[in-house]
């Protein structure tokens, strides 16, 4: 992909041209039900197409959650491959939400996996987890560089449980903060114009977190994927509260509060374009 911009420029782009929204495609077993579908692999390919068609062209990036397409082994990792395919014909970026993490020769096979040239599926980025320390990514982050993808490194997620890992350190030394400064690091060794390849996951719940933990993200110079905007309680007003100063860097996903509005194609793009309208709103 050398003639290819680099992944946080493409971001970057759709960014301004769509909005910050990014929608999740997440076919739980309740929502396929909820949408009068069966709990099957041809399921998830109608579910998956659906959204594409509805909400490609009126979002940034979709996040299909990779570990709902792999309960359904062989078939529903088949059915990933093709809607990945299809987006990227479809020029629509996709951040494979798998948060694979691992050390040596497995991380680097996590890497081909995703971002390398020959697998099928390889697709524009992937979020990673870092608790192996930040550096046993290093597989993944090369060959995003390399290959023009792009990575999100959870930092600061919004479930309670994360606090016992992220929040040691306190203020002066924080597990997050480290992340934060390791991510980077790693864009200040990569070559790009507006965004760097190698970004962060910072839930839009994580209400005074930041402040609590002296994390300044004024200069971060990445994407940041921000899950907990709609139906999981965080408002646009509180989101940008959050990442003011750095809105145009934050995309913003949704998932059950655009995807409760299927199974049609209309509802579901009027549900996209509507938390569209309200993150630009807010933004402003």
């Amino acid at each position: 992909m050398s003639n290819v911009l680099p992944f946080g420029d493409r971001l970057s782009r759709a960014m301004a041209e769509k909005g910050p929204l990014c929608v999740g495609v997440d076919p739980h077993p309740g929502l396929l039900a909820q949408w009068g579908l069966e709990d099957t692999a041809a399921s998830l390919e109608h579910f998956a197409f659906t959204v594409l068609d509805a909400c490609g062209d009126v979002s940034a990036a979709l996040k299909p959650q990779v570990a709902l397409f792999e309960r359904h082994g062989s078939a529903g990792l088949a059915v990933l491959e093709k809607f990945q395919a299809e987006a990227a014909q479809q020029d629509v970026l996709v951040v494979a939400d798998a948060k694979r993490g691992d050390i040596g020769s497995t991380m680097a096979a996590y890497a081909d996996a995703w971002l390398g040239e020959a697998s099928p599926l390889a697709t524009d980025s992937v979020t990673l987890s870092p608790y192996l320390g930040f550096e046993s990514l290093r597989p993944a982050l090369d060959l995003a560089s390399k290959n023009q993808r792009g990575t999100f490194v959870l930092a600061l997620t919004s479930n309670p449980e994360g606090r016992s890992v992220q929040h040691i350190g306190g203020p002066e030394k924080s597990v997050a903060g480290s992340i934060v400064q390791a991510a980077q690091r790693e864009n200040e060794s990569s070559a790009w114009q507006n965004m760097g390849p190698c970004g962060l996951v910072i839930g839009a719940t994580v209400g005074q977190a930041l402040s609590k933990l002296n994390i300044d993200l004024s200069t971060f110079n990445g994407p940041i994927l921000s899950p907990g905007y709609g139906a999981q309680g965080a408002s646009a007003e509180d989101l940008y509260r959050i990442f003011e100063g750095i809105e145009r860097q934050v995309l913003v996903n949704s998932s059950r509060g655009v995807l409760s509005a299927g199974p049609h194609r209309s509802s579901l793009r009027d549900a996209a374009q509507r938390a569209a309208e309200e993150l630009d709103s807010a933004s402003r």
